[in-house]
């Protein structure tokens, strides 16, 4: 999938795959204008041996951190996101996994983030402004329980 090039890859060129929330069980949820939170972050673990001749600890790996996962998008009327937060709210919260792609200029696969066991933790309307001629933008929060780059 991925190749190696001298030039970075643009990154207005991506697309998030939720497949579970489309209507189909296969489509594409929505069109996103930003995407932010790919990130891990490892813990490290300060740990000595009493009987060490040495001051300092040494790091030991501890637990991943994964950020959460930030999606805007302008505002289309397809309010599939929304109920999906309204089913959390009520108790009844169904996980979601999904992939975030990097598309080349031909618009190919170049990269894959893989999300797995999401939950929406947070979702924003649009700040609604009469004197503003900007768009509608919604965002939405997830919660997940890994990421991983894939082949």
């Amino acid at each position: 999938m991925s190749e190696v090039r001298d030039d970075p890859y643009p990154a207005f060129n991506f697309l998030v795959e939720i497949p579970s929330l489309g209507i189909d069980g296969d489509s594409v949820q929505a069109g996103f204008a930003e995407v932010s939170g790919l990130e891990i972050e490892q813990e490290m673990i300060a740990y000595r041996n009493g009987n060490e001749r040495r001051t300092s600890p040494r790091m030991i790996p501890g637990l991943a951190k994964y950020a959460p996962l930030v999606l805007k998008r302008g505002v289309t009327g397809n309010t599939a996101l929304w109920g999906w937060m309204q089913q959390c709210v009520s108790g009844s919260c169904e996980r979601a996994s999904g992939h975030i792609k990097l598309l080349n200029e031909q618009r190919d696969v170049v990269m894959a983030w893989k999300f797995s066991d999401a939950v929406p933790r947070r979702l924003t309307g649009p700040v609604l402004d009469a004197n503003s001629s900007e768009l509608a933008i919604e965002t939405l929060e997830l919660v997940h329980q890994g990421l991983e780059l894939e082949d």
